[in-house]
């Protein structure tokens, strides 16, 4: 492509944060937005100086300058919103998770492949500054040999959208699973660590009104899955109705020399444990550094690493540990042909099939479930 990229947004309540973003990257042209409230999608467009604005999805699809969707719809669209515009033949970058069941992520599979077009899940963790971190650790070697992983992530979702009350917590896990994933990949070498087989339990009863919806009774559910052509294991939790607990997106690494700790409460430093000293001084708290640099410059600041009166502007795009310009980064650079989608569809599918396999694992009494690759 010898010019921008025209970005049409779909569903500007979380999905305005990208707006700036994409306005101020080079090879961006943040070109239109779609909402279902006419009143809403013309405060946005009104905001951030859009002409061109879809209150109809299938209408927006219909425009030939749009050349990808980003979709930050409710959970439910996800899917159909997808295969619709790839159908169209547009790209796709969309929020997680990337559908509700096993059928939908393997359309998405088939459909990127027949089309040819990127679909790239829109993973916040996977970008995140701990997470950067905590790979070039091990891209370095610095962490030795990984032995185990953990993710947790543990939100109360009561008062959210009427999607929410009821949802199995697993449906929701590519925030947990994916950084255990993502660690063990190099996708630019074309490797790819996908999970295998899950094992999951659930754990208590959430309120007796939210379970006819989904049919799902547990407050918490707890996995391990296992890691095709590894002998690493991970462990993943995940809750959304309650449960006492402050938000949490929290991933560890225990490996043989360095072991990586994120996080145990809002706000707190990462750890690193140090394998052969004193035991006092085994752990220590870390200041991660931004990563910005990865970036090209005009999009730097939404990183979060620069918070001077002078680029107050910028905190809008630099919410999920500074990870939405690397996303949106990462998507253009995949739509232009420079490197690969990452996640890809196929790895995305992986990472919400795990999750969705560990709920009928853990609606089978912990029954081993194998996880479908395409």
């Amino acid at each position: 492509m010898s010019r921008p990229v025209r970005i049409a947004i779909v569903g500007l309540g979380f999905g305005a944060e990208f707006i700036p973003i994409y306005q101020a990257h080079p090879e961006a042209e943040m070109y239109a937005i779609c909402r279902r409230s006419q009143t809403e999608l013309d405060q946005c467009g009104d905001k951030f100086g859009i002409k061109k604005r879809y209150s109809d999805y299938t209408e927006l699809l219909r425009d030939p300058n749009v050349d990808a969707v980003h979709i930050n719809s409710p959970i439910p669209d996800h899917a159909p919103q997808a295969i619709a515009a790839l159908e169209a033949g547009k790209h796709v970058a969309c929020t997680v998770p990337m559908g509700v069941s096993k059928d939908e992520c393997r359309r998405i599979v088939e459909l990127q492949r027949k089309t040819g077009k990127v679909y790239m899940m829109m993973e916040t963790v996977v970008y995140s500054r701990e997470y950067l971190f905590a790979k070039d650790l091990y891209d370095r070697g610095v962490l030795g040999r990984v032995q185990f992983l953990r993710g947790s992530h543990q939100q109360d979702m009561d008062g959210w959208p009427n999607y929410w009350p009821g949802l199995p917590p697993m449906w929701y896990a590519t925030h947990c699973v994916s950084p255990c994933l993502a660690l063990l990949s190099d996708p630019a070498a074309g490797k790819v660590a996908l999970a295998d087989s899950v094992v999951c339990h659930g754990s208590g009863r959430i309120r007796e009104e939210l379970i006819p919806k989904y049919n799902s009774p547990f407050a918490v559910e707890t996995a391990t899955f296992t890691i095709k052509d590894s002998d690493v294991v991970a462990e993943v939790t995940r809750s959304l109705f309650d449960t006492a607990r402050q938000y949490r997106e929290s991933f560890d690494v225990t490996a043989s020399n360095v072991s990586f700790e994120w996080q145990q409460c809002e706000g707190e430093d990462p750890v690193l444990h140090m394998r052969g000293l004193p035991e006092p001084q085994i752990p220590r708290r870390v200041k991660v550094p931004d990563f910005a640099g990865r970036l090209p410059e005009p999009i730097r600041p939404f990183t979060g690493a620069i918070h001077d009166a002078t680029h107050l502007s910028f905190l809008q795009g630099a919410g999920h540990g500074g990870s939405h310009p690397h996303l949106a980064h990462n998507f253009l650079m995949a739509v232009l042909g420079r490197q690969p989608a990452f996640p890809d569809a196929v790895t995305s599918a992986n990472w919400t099939m795990v999750g969705l396999c560990a709920h009928e694992s853990a609606m089978s009494r912990g029954a081993r479930v194998a996880i479908p690759t395409y």
